[in-house]
């Protein structure tokens, strides 16, 4: 016989199970509404992300922009200081050339007036004299140190102002070739999209790198580096105008002591001229002087020979007549007359021998004198071609000097290098 199988567990009562179907319906109804409000909000929250985002790779975006034109202007800001550098390095460079070139001119003609002082020691005794020409000589030599000092005192400036301003440059450099490398990183960054191969998640990316600086640090050390490359352009400009008018006023006043020298020079030649001229007419009158004086003591000694003779006679009638006889031998007027005539020239041979040797004392101071007047033209001659020669040495000399023709420079307005010229001296 059957029997009734009941499945064991709990059995629910009909409303247990029309209440559990209005709770599923309800639970449904729940979860749809829930869904619907969070498909909502999530629409919602797109559409805020996804503006919010856009709008901040465009403010992104934007201020890339603006960091990339203001590191250009920068850039380009420091490219013109570094063309201004560049020039003014060129510009210095070719002025302190310019002086160096000034000093080595100033070395020739150092060399020629310690040349000609150096001659001019050969003159000899009285021609030894400390004239203008010594005075200008020595002169000249101390404007000449004196000039080729100041000048080494501006080459050691413009040595220095290089040295700054190649230390300015390389600042400028350094500053220069790192806004061009921020410029590409920023450029590269203004090329990235989410279509892009080359972009990744990286580590800590908010991260503050070791070294940064604030903004206002770094357009400080922008500006300072222009700044200083701006002062030293300026320092530089300045010194050489300073420069150029040491040329100029050293030349000029070589050239003016160069002028008195030799001003001094043609007229100690033409006072020497003029006292050779005197000695050689001097010599002349002495020689017409000294011929005469020896006419005048042959003639003295003719005479002397005659009235010799005429002595020899007298004695010899007075001998004679001593040969007289007895009452003949008497002093009549023939022998008073040939006493008197014996006194008469023996006087006058007396008169005749004094005269002569005056004659011969004079004659013998004129040949002292002619040997004197012989012995100073002799060094005037010395000196005067000693002179010839100093300016012969000094006719030679080609000295460089500086010409200053005003060319405008485009980047600082300044005039440009002095041109080199030579100067012939007459």
């Amino acid at each position: 016989m059957a029997s009734l199988s009941v499945k064991p567990g709990q059995r629910f009562t009909l409303p247990d199970w029309q209440n559990n179907s209005i709770l599923i319906s309800a639970d449904a109804e729940q979860q749809r509404y829930n869904s619907h409000h969070i498909r909502q909000e999530g629409r919602a929250l797109r559409n805020e992300t996804g503006n919010q985002a856009k709008w901040d790779e465009h403010n992104s975006r934007t201020h890339l922009k603006d960091r990339i034109a203001c590191v250009d202007k920068w850039r380009e800001a420091l490219a013109r200081c570094l063309t201004d550098i560049d020039l003014e390095i060129d510009a210095l460079t070719k002025v302190k050339e310019a002086a160096e070139n000034a000093i080595q001119a100033k070395n020739l003609c150092l060399d020629v007036a310690i040349e000609c002082l150096t001659l001019r020691e050969s003159r000899r005794d009285i021609d030894v004299v400390r004239d203008p020409v010594e005075e200008e000589l020595l002169r000249e030599v101390k404007v000449i140190e004196k000039t080729k000092k100041e000048l080494q005192q501006r080459v050691d400036d413009a040595f220095r102002q290089l040295c700054l301003l190649k230390e300015a440059r390389q600042q400028v450099i350094s500053d220069h070739k790192h806004k061009v490398e921020a410029l590409e990183l920023d450029r590269q960054c203004m090329s990235f999209n989410p279509t892009s191969g080359n972009i990744s998640f990286k580590v800590n990316p908010t991260r503050i790198p070791d070294g940064s600086t604030a903004l206002s640090e770094w357009e400080q050390n922008s500006h300072c580096n222009k700044q200083r490359a701006e002062a030293e352009i300026k320092a530089s400009v300045d010194l050489r105008g300073a420069i150029t008018l040491s040329i100029a006023q050293t030349n000029n006043e070589l050239d003016a002591q160069r002028i008195a020298t030799e001003f001094a020079l043609r007229k100690r030649m033409r006072d020497m001229e003029a006292a050779l001229n005197e000695l050689r007419w001097q010599e002349q009158n002495t020689l017409d002087e000294i011929a005469e004086m020896e006419e005048e003591i042959r003639q003295l000694e003719e005479d002397i020979r005659k009235r010799t003779l005429d002595l020899k006679v007298a004695h010899t009638r007075l001998e004679t007549r001593t040969y007289r006889p007895h009452i003949e031998l008497c002093r009549d007027q023939a022998q008073y007359g040939l006493t008197d005539e014996v006194q008469q020239l023996e006087g006058i041979i007396r008169a005749l021998q004094q005269k002569r040797t005056e004659s011969q004392d004079a004659l013998d101071a004129l040949y002292r004198q002619l040997h004197r007047i012989r012995t100073d033209i002799g060094y005037k001659t010395n000196s005067l071609q000693l002179d010839n020669k100093c300016m012969d040495t000094r006719r030679k000399l080609v000295v460089s000097v500086e010409k200053f023709e005003p060319e405008v420079d485009a980047v600082n307005r300044t005039r440009d290098l002095p041109r080199k010229s030579q100067l012939e001296l007459a």
